[in-house]
């Protein structure tokens, strides 16, 4: 389930940066290393989701809610977006719409089953899909230990390509995180 504000036309002016991959691939990480490189460059903004699930400061950083509140604030018209993945429920902020208009790059994880709807929402979106070796991304599940066995197969199994530009995360983080600092400013208009 994917959803979002009724739009009459999709939003212009900046990029949206769906970032995508399989649990493991190291999203967050490379997000994070293209964050602390771009120095606060007002250009890109990070968005840091609302998920149903307690930070555990071991992924990424995220705002917290639980089920009723959640569904409160989508009620409400706090997110732009939101859909559900692996028995949670995630939304990005209605704030991102300003950010696009205003002509801004906007970077978030996100689900690939939510990049229609972004595509509906939004004039300019990317998709940048982290991979990794199966093998990798298994050690890195179990690292996390959230879950276990049946767990880590079912996040395993095999999922369609997203259709965008592929960053193995497999690895020196250095390496992928280069490959998404160069999407990321690909999306700027060329200087004058």
């Amino acid at each position: 389930m994917v959803t979002g504000k009724m739009q009459r036309a999709a939003i212009d002016g900046g990029t949206f940066v769906a970032v995508v991959g399989p649990s493991g691939a190291g999203k967050d990480a490379v997000i994070g290393y293209a964050r602390s490189r771009l120095g606060g460059d007002p250009r890109f903004h990070f968005v840091r989701r609302v998920i149903t699930r307690p930070c555990d400061g071991q992924s990424e950083i995220h705002d917290t809610m639980d089920v009723a509140q959640f569904h409160a604030a989508e009620a409400a018209g706090h997110f732009a977006l939101t859909w559900r993945a692996h028995g949670l429920l995630y939304g990005l902020p209605a704030t991102v719409d300003a950010l696009i208009a205003a002509g801004r790059t906007v970077v978030a994880n996100t689900s690939r089953g939510a990049i229609d709807a972004l595509r509906g929402r939004y004039r300019r979106v990317e998709v940048a899909e982290i991979t990794a070796p199966p093998q990798i991304l298994a050690a890195r599940i179990a690292a996390r230990g959230r879950e276990g066995g049946d767990d880590v197969r079912r996040r395993l199994a095999s999922r369609p390509a997203a259709g965008g530009r592929v960053i193995d995360n497999s690895g020196p983080l250095e390496e992928a995180g280069e490959q998404m600092l160069g999407l990321l400013r690909a999306t700027l208009p060329p200087a004058t």
